[in-house]
């Protein structure tokens, strides 16, 4: 299955909005600027995170994005279903039901061993995304963030918060 660049990147900028003191957001231009990614791009993808209720825009001078809930209650699958939609990534359309040996709908009542087995595996992925929240990346990054790191973060978001 491939996802978007925009799930990635929308992911990181999550994980970075994680880090913000309480009440504050970044635009989406700073966050793009924060991964050296194309602004017009972000602002596209952080405005499907904001219709999805992942995120929320604040306006006026010191507006931008931050999330809209806890970090710990947003997880992976949000934010993919955000950009990608929730639609399942493997389409059945029962062609064993066509060609020469094909049958009626009837013949084939329940799904076949194939589209049983993509759901499965559909199915796990979808579980282990919506186990992983954001609240976890970010307490991991800061983990194994080197001291220097951690104060170039504070000060590059202090520069954006001034």
């Amino acid at each position: 299955m491939k996802m978007s660049e925009g799930v990635e990147w929308t992911a990181h900028a999550c994980v970075l909005l994680a880090a913000l003191p309480p009440g504050t957001g970044l635009p989406a231009s700073a966050l793009a600027e924060f991964h050296a990614l194309a602004p017009a791009y972000m602002a596209k993808h952080m405005q499907a995170l904001s219709r999805a209720g992942v995120v929320e825009s604040m306006r006026g001078p010191a507006g931008g994005y931050r999330l809209s809930r806890p970090a710990n209650e947003i997880s992976l699958w949000d934010i993919v279903v955000a950009i990608e939609g929730g639609e399942p990534a493997f389409q059945c359309t029962e062609i064993r039901q066509q060609g020469p040996c094909g049958g009626s709908s009837q013949d084939f009542r329940k799904p076949c061993g194939i589209h049983a087995a993509f759901s499965k595996a559909e199915a796990a992925w979808r579980a282990e995304l919506k186990g992983v929240s954001i609240g976890e990346l970010a307490d991991a990054a800061a983990a194994k963030a080197t001291a220097q790191r951690r104060t170039a973060l504070a000060q590059w978001v202090g520069q954006k918060l001034a």
